[in-house]
């Protein structure tokens, strides 16, 4: 096989990310998350691993549906207490030079309009290596304690977000035409004001009339990751997305993902393989398998049950504290993540309550491989062979145990074999992902903002006609 697979680091500004219990393991170092020379340290080895980035995931709430409280997770650290993501972009960003910084921020807790000018700094501050995750997020927890008493319902987030990013696309891509911005001290102009837009923006869920508040930064629009898994989300990422992140367990339900998803994109009008699909994994390796076995062994020591179950209850919505261990998992209708409850529902062997917390105990939804370098080797191109994945987003057992073994044993493996990166790209993240310069290029839906008075006179007509008859939007977007 010469087709080449792909890493990014799935973090979290937090303690137990995807592994609760093992923050206790004596080598782990996830408390340090609120120090930046631990986020620059790991930047630095992931760097040296030639990794496309560190996707740094965040929820807005906590998790209080096992056993109808937060007690657990705050107890086991599950993801409380938690920092915001987006400022540690700055910093990973000046101790490195190539790596890709992911930020997750969700459409149902920021205006759009403040969100385009914190992502916009970022870009600027990294020089074009930023990425925003997508997310509508899953907490009913969090939109209580913005006022909103609840999420609104899976299908209605998505109809939001939708919005959302065109908002995005319209403040980025189009308020600043390219040349706006001359810093002509002789004449005395920074700006051409002409070529600076009002938005102009009238919707369902928000009104933005005015002006994009920073000057573009170098991908105007940053890199675009999504992980949709229902059919909504599916949608959502085939025509949005850059970089589709996705939690299946087995090859089968990968395989299916992908084709889907890819499906999708050329319906969608998008070059299918212009999308990199990274499965959610965890590696545990050492020189031999004996070593990685016994490592194994060892981290599953500190498996917590009840933090196992708060994360399996607040992604599905279910709370499983309700169960006995030897309980099977049963389908039931919620407003969470409904992929997850689907699969754990519907298997050939439905699993009990105990299997669903073992096997979520470490590195969450993903699978895990371990093995000796040549062994995981050898399972990360089957699953690429096998499933078309494009790559991996690797959560850790320990940190930055983990990753410091990757680096140290697998990718050089990859690397002899001829099908991992030797070295960056130049330029931007999207440029380094894509090699295709820095702005989304059409057929993206984003394209299709940069000449934002166009777009206005297109929907000043659209809102004048009858509804059975145009669209408030651009018909290729």
């Amino acid at each position: 096989m010469t087709r080449q697979l792909r890493f990014n680091a799935f973090d979290m500004n937090c303690v137990g990310h995807q592994s609760p219990g093992l923050w206790a393991h004596p080598r782990d170092k996830s408390w340090k998350y609120k120090d930046l020379d631990y986020w620059q340290d790991l930047a630095r080895t992931l760097e040296k691993g030639i990794f496309d980035g560190i996707f740094i995931a965040d929820v807005i709430g906590y998790y209080d549906v096992y056993k109808g409280s937060n007690y657990h997770a705050i107890q086991q650290a599950a993801q409380i207490p938690v920092n915001d993501p987006l400022q540690l972009a700055a910093p990973i960003a000046l101790a490195t030079e190539h790596l890709g910084i992911g930020i997750t921020a969700s459409t149902s807790f920021e205006h759009p309009y403040t969100f385009a000018r914190r992502i916009a700094t970022a870009d600027h501050h990294t020089k074009g290596r930023v990425g925003w995750n997508i997310v509508t997020s899953y907490l009913e927890s969090g939109a209580k304690n913005i006022g909103e008493g609840g999420l609104r319902r899976h299908h209605d987030r998505y109809e939001v977000a939708a919005e959302y990013v065109e908002v995005l696309y319209k403040l980025l891509e189009g308020s600043w035409e390219e040349g706006a911005v001359v810093r002509d001290a002789q004449k005395r102009i920074f700006t051409h004001p002409e070529k600076v837009h009002e938005i102009g923006h009238k919707g369902k869920f928000f009104d933005v009339p005015g002006y994009q508040l920073t000057e573009p930064s170098p991908q105007r629009t940053p890199v675009l990751y999504q992980a949709g898994a229902s059919g909504p989300g599916k949608e959502f990422a085939a025509a949005h997305a850059e970089c589709i992140f996705v939690a299946a367990p087995t090859k089968s339900l990968l395989k299916a993902y992908v084709s889907e998803i890819r499906s999708r994109a050329a319906k969608a009008g998008r070059d299918p393989r212009k999308l990199y699909i990274y499965n959610l994994a965890s590696i545990v390796t050492d020189g031999t398998d004996a070593k990685a076995q016994a490592k194994f062994d060892d981290y599953k020591q500190y498996f917590s049950y009840d933090g196992s179950l708060v994360f399996m209850s607040g992604w599905s919505g279910i709370d499983f504290g309700q169960y006995a261990p030897d309980d099977l998992v049963k389908k039931v209708e919620t407003n969470a993540i409904i992929s997850m409850v689907e699969h754990f529902s519907s298997r050939d062997k439905p699993w009990s309550i105990e299997e669903l917390a073992k096997f979520g105990g470490i590195g969450g939804l993903g699978p895990v491989f371990v093995g000796s370098p040549t062994k995981v080797a050898d399972t990360l191109q089957e699953w690429v062979e096998d499933t078309d994945v494009d790559g991996f987003n690797l959560a850790y057992a320990v940190t930055p145990e983990s990753f410091e073994d990757i680096v140290e044993f697998i990718v050089p493996e990859l690397q002899r074999r001829g099908v991992y990166p030797t070295a960056y790209r130049p330029g931007t993240l999207r440029d380094k992902l894509f090699g295709e310069g820095p702005y989304l290029q059409a057929p993206h839906p984003a394209a299709q903002y940069r000449d934002i008075e166009a777009v206005k006179r297109r929907e000043a007509a659209a809102r004048l006609a009858p509804k059975s008859a145009a669209s408030r939007i651009p018909e290729t977007v």
